[in-house]
């Protein structure tokens, strides 16, 4: 049985974390990579000693409180809890393993995702929960020139690159499809946006030297399914895009070391594209000369190739996909469905927004149920694949029930359409999210 997770020891060792991080500036991060490696080499994250492991206790034990999911036909009533390392309170959807829901009031306090609320997602239940930084090996090997087994010391080393992008669960908001379908009932909380920090894999694969003839790169990380014959997960990216620049391997996020839950001690980080890809706890990189036919690559995560993953319930015959790029989406976090907002009076909405693959051209404010769009403020652009901040002022005279809208428009003319989609997997939500509210 795994160890408890002791509150006090996860004091200790936050206290030890901010002893060694670096200063961080308000909208800029201004650690080095010797403060990373103080902390790799001080810390030895959960601790050689066993400080914790992760708990996978019964849910009751961790139901700090209770928080009710807008769902329509239920169940929506979930736990909340802050049992696990390194995280603050957090919507329980699964123990083991585990998946962990940010609240979405979250998202109104700023365009970046605290680590401690940022969501998690595991595909098997066993999964790393400590970690040796000197015996931590990231592997290159197959079609290259030289085969790399390269230390964390080794990756601290090369040049560094930091970009702000989202990472979204690809089944975010999964809990809203009508007709409901199999899955982790998700809210809109499966996402989260960070500054990561590591090097390009473009970088790592030039060092081993990337031979003619190579067609895509598959990705695998310390993770392990619970039985033998179950297929581990992997995911592939074509090489092109592999070596494009913007994909990169991850070793900090928001200043700070990435959280034991979200892949430390590495992690891939591709921008514009599902969480799916982001492999976690990354530890092998394979350069192949065929396409990648593994279970998680070529049958999992495959979505209708149909005009924004639509299907009609039942149909058959559909062609299937792997699933792939983010589409644009944008949320009203200051208020909530239902309510009260005073007439006659000044009521500044806000929220975030983010165009997919690229950026956000435009968010759009509707009072009125959509018959009527209004533009708002755009926020500071922390570039093209994050959170973008927006605000509007609204005064409505008259009182009564209103609904508001939020539509997003991204650097490529795409909008959220006014129509939810639908597949089987509960894929890939972007409809116009709708916040019902009183005026009175």
């Amino acid at each position: 049985m795994p160890l408890l997770f002791n509150r006090r020891q996860a004091q200790t060792e936050q206290a030890e974390t901010e002893s060694v991080r670096g200063p961080v500036g308000k909208g800029s991060i201004q650690m080095n990579a010797n403060h990373i490696r103080h902390a790799f080499t001080r810390r030895h994250l959960l601790g050689q000693a066993g400080l914790a492991a992760i708990a996978l206790a019964t849910t009751p034990a961790w139901a700090d409180a209770l928080v009710q999911l807008p769902f329509l036909g239920g169940p929506n009533e979930r736990p909340m809890t802050t049992a696990f390392p390194q995280k603050g309170a957090m919507i329980l959807q699964r123990s083991r393993p585990p998946l962990l829901e940010t609240p979405f009031e979250v998202f109104d306090k700023g365009v970046f995702t605290p680590n401690d609320q940022f969501y998690v997602r595991w595909h098997w239940a066993v999964i790393p929960t400590e970690v040796d930084v000197d015996k931590f090996r990231l592997a290159v090997r197959g079609h290259v020139n030289q085969v790399l087994s390269l230390s964390l010391k080794d990756i601290l080393a090369m040049p560094r690159v930091e970009i702000a992008a989202v990472n979204q669960c690809s089944g975010n908001s999964r809990g809203f499809f009508q007709p409901r379908v199999a899955g982790g009932e998700w809210a809109h909380g499966a996402m989260g946006n960070a500054r990561w920090m590591g090097v390009r894999l473009k970088d790592v694969l030039d060092r081993a030297g990337v031979m003619a003839g190579a067609v895509q790169v598959r990705f695998n990380g310390t993770d392990e399914p619970v039985v033998s014959d179950a297929p581990d997960f992997k995911k592939s990216l074509d090489i092109d895009h592999a070596r494009d620049g913007d994909v990169m391997i991850a070793y900090a996020m928001n200043g700070e070391q990435l959280p034991l839950l979200n892949g430390f001690p590495l992690r891939l980080v591709v921008p514009g594209w599902y969480a799916t890809y982001w492999v976690k706890a990354i530890s092998d990189i394979e350069v192949l000369d065929q396409p990648d036919d593994n279970f998680w690559t070529k049958s999992a995560y495959t979505i209708p190739d149909t005009p924004r993953a639509d299907m009609t319930p039942g149909q058959t015959g559909v062609k299937m996909v792997p699933i792939n790029k983010m589409v644009p989406r944008s949320f009203i976090t200051n208020v909530k469905s239902g309510d009260t907002v005073r007439a006659n009076a000044s009521t500044l909405v806000r929220g975030i927004a983010f165009g997919g693959d690229t950026g956000v051209a435009r968010v759009d404010l509707s009072v009125d149920g959509g018959k009527s769009w209004q533009a708002t403020t755009l926020g500071k652009d922390e570039g093209k694949f994050s959170f973008r901040q927006w605000q509007a002022p609204v005064t409505l005279s008259v009182a009564g029930n209103y609904t508001l809208m939020v539509r997003c428009t991204n650097s490529d003319g795409l909008a959220q359409p006014d129509q939810p989609n639908w597949n089987p997997s509960g894929f890939m939500r972007n409809v116009i999210e709708a916040t019902p509210v009183i005026v009175a």
